[in-house]
């Protein structure tokens, strides 16, 4: 009841009060902004369509297609005492907007999207505080703060949330007596084996589950405390919900099969099981509610003293043309430090290694997922002694959206491949390793190498910053990925077959730059 009623509260649009500013100042400091907004996301066009992109096609932000509208609920909630307020041309806000600026080079230089998409964000944030001064910002704050959730973030939880939802599932498991095993995100039981996979982390719903309990927490609460409350309530049960749901399936499997529980989960799963799960949060936040339908949403004498008299045009307009030459010049900067591109040699092959012989490859299929890369060179080795070790060689001769070296999904294990990852192991110099695992269980032991200009690394941080220095200040733009694999042998690990490989290999980074047709050829 008292959401239903929040939502209706409002004031007479046109309602006139002695203290208020002329109308007009709004429609001009509005039309600035209005005008200022649609050029900065025509300048940023392809990040605009990156973003309703995903809210489009990706279940997990479908969410998203909501915020637009629920942003102006929130704008129009506040009109009666914005309209007390005067517009005021405010030029630090400026500094907003640079910084928003700075955020999206940077994203564009490093090949992360996220960072091109908030840089993008801040702009508009910007673009409202500099327009329409501090008193108006102050009265917006909230629906400023949750045009975030605008932005589709929230995917790199997946791991650690799977991570969380495995070792639920085992407390549970435990506690009802039923024996199992986990490796990683695997989890076995007598009749069964199970992954907790990336759809089943919960970050779906975790992601909605924060946007919902944000607007909630502005809505229907006053004190601190009590949105505080209410968030870590909207965080943290739908996270125990999901291992319950997970734990639920595979105690269904226990008690009759593996293949009936999947029908169980496929009926229990989804937005419906959520929904239950929702329901219970608002009706235990319910009883605390504590902002009355009249309220007001801020009071606009201590935001500005009234009478206060909206800048003058000159002021305004001069403001919103520096606001666009500060969007336009990372714009400019990314233009320039582009230019240069690498031109791969027209034929590579992968080394002969002393005392390997190539062999064809067989087995449990397995091919590392670089998408975009402008080569991607597989080869098995055998060593007399029998074992066999993988050399894949990924090549980017530049990158840009959609090429990068790492990021989601790229790397030993793609996003719809039957492999996932299982712990990580001791790291060979310059390099990272870890296994990964497929039904079976087939296990498989991979130490990867990055190579980035003139850097050798295993750090996908370190990646991330020497693609922005090269394309931020210029530099060698060739980026490969090594990668030496080797399946594990029950249960012998397959790292001394990759250490002796990677020994008669010679230096990694020389391989990376020969196939990549840069430095040194010996």
């Amino acid at each position: 009841m008292t959401v239903a009623m929040s939502f209706e509260h409002s004031s007479p649009v046109g309602r006139h009060h002695a203290d208020a500013p002329p109308l007009s100042a709004w429609w001009r400091h509005g039309g600035a902004l209005g005008a200022l907004a649609v050029a900065i996301l025509l300048v940023f066009h392809r990040d605009v369509a990156d973003i309703v992109g995903i809210w489009w096609t990706s279940s997990t932000f479908g969410h998203c297609l909501l915020i637009p509208p629920i942003l102006g609920w929130l704008v129009g909630q506040r009109w009666p005492e914005l309209r007390r307020l005067a517009p005021r041309a405010w030029a630090p806000g400026l500094l907003v907007v640079a910084a928003g600026g700075f955020g999206w080079l940077l994203g564009e230089a490093a090949g992360v999207a996220l960072a091109r998409h908030f840089g993008l964000l801040l702009m508009l944030v910007g673009a409202v505080i500099a327009v329409m001064g501090p008193a108006v910002s102050r009265g917006l704050a909230f629906p400023l703060f949750y045009m975030a959730f605008l932005v589709p973030f929230g995917e790199e939880l997946v791991p650690p949330l799977q991570t969380v939802t495995a070792h639920i599932c085992m407390t549970l498991l435990d506690l009802a007596g039923i024996p199992a095993h986990i490796e990683g995100v695997f989890i076995s039981i007598p009749n069964g084996y199970f992954e907790v996979a990336e759809a089943c982390s919960g970050v779906k719903f975790l992601i909605a589950m924060l946007a919902y309990g944000a607007l909630v927490a502005n809505v229907c609460f006053v004190s601190w405390p009590r949105r505080i409350a209410f968030m870590a309530a909207a965080v943290i049960v739908p996270v125990l919900a999901n291992g319950l749901r997970a734990w639920g399936t595979i105690w269904f499997a226990h008690m009759t099969t593996a293949d009936a529980a999947v029908g169980f989960d496929h009926v229990i799963y989804g937005w419906v099981f959520f929904a239950i799960v929702m329901a219970l949060v608002m009706a235990v936040g319910w009883p605390f509610f504590d902002r009355g339908v009249d309220d007001p949403w801020f009071d606009p004498a201590r935001l500005q003293a009234p009478g206060t008299p909206s800048a003058p045009p000159v002021r305004l307009y001069a403001t919103a043309m520096a606001a666009l030459a500060l969007v336009l010049l990372p714009v400019g900067w990314s233009a320039l430090a582009a230019q240069g591109q690498a031109d791969l040699p027209a034929r590579a092959i992968l080394p002969d290694v002393p005392g390997w012989t190539k062999i064809p490859a067989g087995g449990t299929p397995w091919r590392p997922h670089y998408d975009g890369a402008d080569r991607l060179l597989t080869q098995r080795y055998r060593d007399d002694a029998g074992r066999t070790v993988d050399l894949a060689v990924a090549v980017y001769a530049r990158q840009g959206e959609g090429r990068e070296l790492v990021g989601y999904g790229q790397g030993a294990v793609g996003p719809d491949s039957r492999w996932a990852w299982m712990d990580d192991t001791a790291d060979p110099a310059g390099g990272i390793a870890f296994r990964i695992t497929a039904p079976g269980p087939v296990i498989r032991e991979v130490a990867t190498f990055y190579r980035i200009g003139d850097t050798l690394t295993g750090s996908e941080t370190r990646v991330k910053l020497e693609t922005l220095r090269s394309n931020l200040i210029g530099g060698p733009k060739h980026a490969v990925a090594v990668l030496v694999s080797a399946e594990q042998d029950g249960n012998r690990s397959a790292r001394p077959g990759i250490d002796r490989f990677l020994r008669a290999l010679g230096p990694v980074d020389a391989v990376a730059d020969r196939v990549a047709g840069a430095g040194r050829a010996d």
